[in-house]
């Protein structure tokens, strides 16, 4: 004789929804937080990020966001690429290792360069990209000038 259950009727879909609230919930809370870590004043509330905060905000490019430059355009690249470039950051503020002059490694370059070309793509297709690798390689200052003599900052850029 088989057994039967006495499940109520209906109640199936309920785990399936709650699940797929959870899911939302998280993409929610992923996307937000995405978005939060790729502004200036996030980028720049660490000590060590206080002149490129500043030399950005002086810009041309003052309006985007740090990581429309610092950070893969792709979704999928960018969120292991931040987290990956964001421990790293965390690691050498802690452990005081971050150096005087901060340089963008290779990885960080080629995702600067392949930013500049999605952005300037109109200007760029002019340019004879063979003679050095980067963009940055001649606008090396772009967005961010050599530091600015205490002489010339106003009280609020100190």
């Amino acid at each position: 004789m088989a057994r039967t259950t006495n499940k109520p009727p209906g109640r199936g879909w309920r785990p399936l929804f709650l699940s797929f609230l959870g899911g939302m919930a998280v993409l929610a809370g992923v996307a937000v937080a995405t978005t939060a870590t790729d502004q200036a004043m996030f980028c720049g509330s660490c000590h060590s990020m206080d002149e490129a905060a500043l030399t950005h905000r002086l810009s041309v490019h003052a309006e985007l966001a740090c990581n429309e430059c610092h950070a893969p355009h792709n979704l999928l690249a960018k969120l292991p690429f931040k987290a990956k470039e964001g421990t790293r950051d965390i690691i050498a503020t802690v452990s005081s290792s971050v150096p005087d002059l901060i340089h963008a490694g290779d990885e960080t370059m080629q995702v600067i360069q392949d930013n500049c070309q999605r952005c300037h793509d109109a200007t760029v297709s002019t340019v004879n990209m063979t003679a050095k690798p980067f963009c940055t390689d001649c606008h090396r200052h772009v967005p961010h000038s050599p530091k600015i003599p205490v002489a010339k900052r106003s009280a609020a850029d100190v």
